[in-house]
C-alpha cells in the first residue's frame, strides 16, 4: 500500500500562522498587563501610596500627664497612679463580641465593663484603643500575656489614673475627674484632647481644667498587619499640665469634719486679709475616686437618692436663713445711717406688736431681756431690740447696706456653680411676687428670717469684710501654680472686691467690741468657746426651718430632726488683727452657741496651734 507524501510547506505555513496568532495574543495580554500596571503605578500612584502608608504607619496621640494638686503645705490632694488597662482597637478585631467573651474566660469582665466599653466605642474612633477593663492586677496581666497571640487588636496599656489620697475629705472643693462624655466631646478641642479619656467634672478639677490638662503630643509608628508596633518613626512629647497649690489646709479640713460629728452642714474659713480660703467643707461627703472611671449605677443611685444629699455642695449652693448672724450687719447699718447710737435703749419683755396690730413678734427668750442697748442686743441676741430698730430702718435701706458686704450676689470664688442667695427689697417683692412690702416683713428681715437666704461662703466673706473694717476680698482657692517642667512657681494675684463706705469708724469698733463680748462675756451666747490664747469675736444664730403658731411653743424634742432650727455661727480672730474669719452652719442643729460655735473653735485651734 502506497503512503501519501507529506506537504511540508503546508505544515510549515500552518505552524507559522499558529505561532503568529499565539504571539499576537501574548502581545495583547502583555499590553493589557502593562497598561494596567501603568494605570495603577502612574495614574493612581498617590492614592495607593496613601493607602499603603495608612496600613503601615500610624499617628498615635500621646495624652499629656495631668498636673498635680497640693494643699497650702505641699500635701498632695490629687495624683496620677500608674495602672494597667485592657484595651481593644476595633479596626483590628474581626468579631468584638466573641473576643470579649474569650477574654472573659481569662480575666473577670463585668457587665458594667462591657456596657461602658460599648458606650465608649460609639463615640470613639476605630483606630483608637478603647478601654475594656481598668486596674488590672499583676496576675491578670500575666495571664493575658500568655494568650496575647490569640487576640489581635487587644493590648494591655500602662496608663496613669487620677487618684485622691484623702478620699472624701475636701471633695466638694477639690472636685474630681471623669470620663469625657458626648456632650463634652462636642465642645472640646478635638486635637488637644486626642487620646485623653478624662476631664475635670467638678470643683477645682473643672475650674482649672486648662491649667491641669497640658498639651497633647504624638508619635508616628510603623506597624505590621496585626497592628503591632514595629518601630517609632517620629515622636513629639506632650507637655504636662501645670500643678496647682491650693489655699486649703488639710489639717483644718479634717478638724472641721471631725467637729461636725456627722451632722449635715458646711464650714468655710478664710483669711480676711487676702481672701484665701483655709477651710471649705460640705457634709456629708462622698469618695471622688468612685467617679474617675465611671461610677456604677447602683452606687450612683444610692448617692443621688439619699435624703442626706451627699452630692449637694452646701457651702457653695446651700441657701439658708442667716438668722441672728445677720444682726451685726443690720445693727451696723442702722448706726452708719444715723438711725440710732450706742446709747439708745429699748425695753424687751419678750415680744412686741406693730401699732394697731395683734400679731406678736416674739423674742427667743420668753421672759425678755429687759432694758437693752445695741451691745446687749448683740451679746445676748435680743430679737425685740432689732424689731424696734427695723421700725426706723426701711427694707431698702437695709438692702443697700447689706449688699456692700456681698449678700445677694455671688462672691466670685474660683469655683463654678455658686448661688447668689437672696436679700429682699421692696422692688424685688414687687417684681417677683407682684405684691407690696409690709412693715412686719422688715421686722423679721432684721433678724435674718423671712425671705433672707445666704450661702455659708457669703457669710464667711461678709464676716471677713466686717473684721477688716469694710475691705471685701474675692475668696480664692488657688494659691499658686507650678510649671511641671521647670518647677517655677507663679503666685495667684490677690484681688479686692469692694470697700464698704464708712461714715463713722467708731461704729465699726463698737460692733467689733460687741461681737467680742458674745464670746468673752459670761452672758454671751458663745461664751463656751472663749480662748485663753487668742481673742474671738463672733455671733451665734438660730434659723427657723418652719413657722409656728402664735400661741405655740417651739420644742425641739417633739418635732422631727429635719424640722428643727439650723445652728449658725460667724466669727473672726484675733480681734485686734484678724487672720481668720469663719462661718459654720449645722443643719437642724438647734443652738448656734452650743452646736455651731464649737466647730468654729476647733478649726481656729488648729490654725493658731500651727503659729509660733
Amino acid at each position: 500500500m502506497r503512503q501519501a507524501i507529506k506537504d511540508h510547506n503546508k505544515e510549515a505555513r500552518l505552524f507559522n500562522s499558529r505561532v503568529l496568532l499565539g504571539l499576537i495574543c501574548v502581545v495583547i495580554l502583555l499590553s493589557l498587563l502593562i497598561g494596567r500596571m501603568a494605570h495603577l503605578q502612574l495614574d493612581n500612584h498617590d492614592h495607593f501610596t496613601t493607602l499603603s502608608e495608612k496600613n503601615r504607619v500610624r499617628l498615635l496621640p500621646e495624652p499629656p500627664i495631668r498636673g498635680l494638686i497640693f494643699d497650702r503645705e505641699g500635701r498632695i490632694l490629687a495624683e496620677n497612679m500608674p495602672t494597667y488597662t485592657l484595651v481593644i482597637i476595633p479596626e483590628l478585631v474581626e468579631d468584638i463580641e466573641n473576643t470579649i467573651a474569650s477574654l472573659a474566660e481569662i480575666i473577670e469582665i463585668s457587665e458594667y465593663d462591657i456596657t461602658r466599653f460599648k458606650k465608649l466605642r460609639k463615640r470613639g474612633r476605630r483606630f483608637h484603643s478603647i478601654p475594656l477593663r481598668y486596674r488590672l492586677s499583676d496576675g491578670e496581666v500575666a495571664r493575658l500575656a500568655v494568650d496575647r497571640y490569640r487576640f489581635p487588636g487587644v493590648d494591655v496599656e500602662a496608663r496613669l489614673m487620677r487618684h485622691y489620697p484623702y478620699d472624701e475629705l475636701s471633695v466638694h472643693a477639690l472636685g474630681y475627674v471623669g470620663r469625657i462624655n458626648e456632650r463634652e466631646l462636642a465642645h472640646l478641642d478635638q486635637a488637644q484632647y486626642a487620646g485623653t479619656d478624662y476631664i475635670g467634672k467638678a470643683g477645682i478639677e473643672k475650674a482649672y481644667e486648662k491649667l491641669l490638662h497640658g498639651e497633647v503630643g504624638y508619635k508616628q509608628v510603623e506597624t505590621n498587619s496585626r497592628g503591632r508596633i514595629l518601630r517609632m518613626l517620629e515622636y513629639v512629647p506632650p507637655v504636662p499640665g501645670d500643678s496647682i497649690h491650693l489655699t486649703l489646709d488639710m489639717d483644718m479640713q479634717r478638724a472641721a469634719k471631725v467637729a461636725m460629728n456627722g451632722e449635715n452642714g458646711a464650714v468655710v474659713a478664710l483669711d480676711p486679709r487676702n481672701g484665701q480660703v483655709l477651710t471649705m467643707i460640705s457634709t456629708p461627703e462622698y469618695n471622688p475616686n468612685w467617679f474617675v472611671n465611671g461610677i456604677d449605677t447602683a452606687r450612683y443611685n444610692k448617692l443621688s437618692q439619699s435624703q442626706e444629699q451627699p452630692l449637694f455642695n452646701r457651702f457653695l449652693q446651700g441657701k439658708y436663713p442667716p438668722g441672728s448672724t445677720l444682726k451685726p450687719f443690720t445693727g451696723l447699718g442702722a448706726m452708719e445711717l444715723g438711725l440710732l447710737d450706742e446709747h439708745d435703749h429699748s425695753n424687751c419683755h419678750g415680744w412686741m406688736t406693730l401699732p394697731g396690730g395683734e400679731r406678736r413678734y416674739r423674742d427667743w427668750k420668753k421672759q425678755g431681756h429687759g432694758r437693752t442697748n445695741m451691745e446687749k442686743a448683740i451679746v445676748e441676741s435680743c430679737d425685740v431690740y432689732f424689731y424696734e430698730l427695723a421700725m426706723k430702718m426701711s427694707i431698702d435701706q437695709m438692702y443697700d447696706f447689706l449688699v456692700q458686704f456681698g449678700f445677694n450676689q455671688r462672691t466670685g470664688v474660683d469655683l463654678g456653680g455658686e448661688s447668689s442667695g437672696l436679700t429682699p427689697s421692696s422692688e424685688w417683692k414687687k417684681r417677683i411676687k407682684g405684691e407690696r412690702w409690709y412693715l412686719g416683713e422688715t421686722l423679721i428681715s432684721s433678724i435674718g428670717q423671712g425671705f433672707n437666704l445666704t450661702t455659708p461662703l457669703q457669710l464667711a466673706v461678709a464676716t471677713g469684710t466686717l473684721a477688716m473694717g469694710g475691705k471685701r476680698m474675692y475668696p480664692q482657692l488657688l494659691l499658686q501654680t507650678e510649671d511641671t517642667l521647670s518647677g517655677a512657681l507663679q503666685p495667684q494675684t490677690i484681688k479686692q472686691s469692694h470697700q464698704v463706705t464708712v461714715n463713722n469708724p467708731e461704729n465699726w469698733a463698737y460692733m467689733v467690741e460687741s461681737m467680742l463680748k458674745v464670746v468673752s462675756s459670761p452672758r454671751g451666747t458663745a461664751h463656751k468657746i472663749r480662748s485663753k490664747t487668742f481673742t474671738i469675736a463672733g455671733k451665734t444664730g438660730t434659723a427657723q426651718v418652719f413657722g409656728i403658731a402664735q400661741d405655740a411653743e417651739y420644742d425641739a424634742d417633739k418635732i422631727a430632726k429635719k424640722l428643727r432650727d439650723h445652728a449658725l455661727f460667724i466669727g473672726f480672730a484675733p480681734v485686734d488683727n484678724p487672720e481668720i474669719a469663719i462661718a459654720v452652719i449645722v443643719e437642724n442643729g438647734g443652738s448656734g452657741g452650743s452646736v455651731a460655735a464649737p466647730v468654729a473653735r476647733a478649726v481656729m485651734d488648729v490654725y493658731f496651734g500651727k503659729k509660733p
